[in-house]
């Protein structure tokens, strides 16, 4: 029997579990246009989002191996000079796709900051904390929580920073 599309996910569980209130938006994946950027947008019109609302997750690896999570708006694209400056590290480079299940435990297009297997340090691009309540997956394609920044940030111990390529 197919599982129900709107069940709880692991992120959901764990909001629960913090008791972080949050509202669980589920869309259907019609495998919207390639790249992170264009798919992120394609999602938040899809919800009738606004798409700098919508954060997607990017995970990289540190010239120290090192792990690290960025959390980008999804019309933005991340500066890996930016990035590498704000977790302290001389460079960063984007993890291959072949290695997000094993590193995080998602797959691409469905990877949250919260609940990977690890609890990496995570950066969100500054702009999160200018709006009363942010997106982010969670955890599975077609499934995204929305939730206060604050709260969202306080439970990753995250940080924000100009962590995106400026416009120009």
């Amino acid at each position: 029997m197919a599982k129900k599309k709107e069940e709880k996910t692991n992120v959901m569980r764990i909001l629960d579990q913090r008791k972080i209130p949050y509202t669980a938006r589920f869309y259907e994946d019609s495998q919207g246009p390639e790249g992170t950027r264009e798919y992120g947008v394609h999602v938040a019109e899809a919800l009738g989002q606004d798409p700098a609302r919508g954060f997607k997750t990017l995970v990289a690896r540190g010239a120290s191996k090192g792990i690290y999570v960025f959390e980008v708006p999804a019309p933005e694209n991340l500066d890996l000079k930016k990035a590498a400056r704000a977790v302290g590290e001389k460079s960063i480079e984007l993890l291959h796709v072949a290695e997000i299940n094993a590193v995080t435990g998602y797959i691409r297009g469905g990877c949250s900051p919260v609940g990977m297997k690890k609890q990496y340090p995570t950066v969100f691009h500054r702009t999160a904390l200018d709006y009363e309540t942010v997106y982010i997956s969670a955890g599975k394609i077609g499934a995204q929580v929305e939730l206060a920044p604050r709260a969202l940030l306080d439970l990753l111990g995250a940080s924000t920073a100009d962590i995106v390529v400026d416009q120009g």
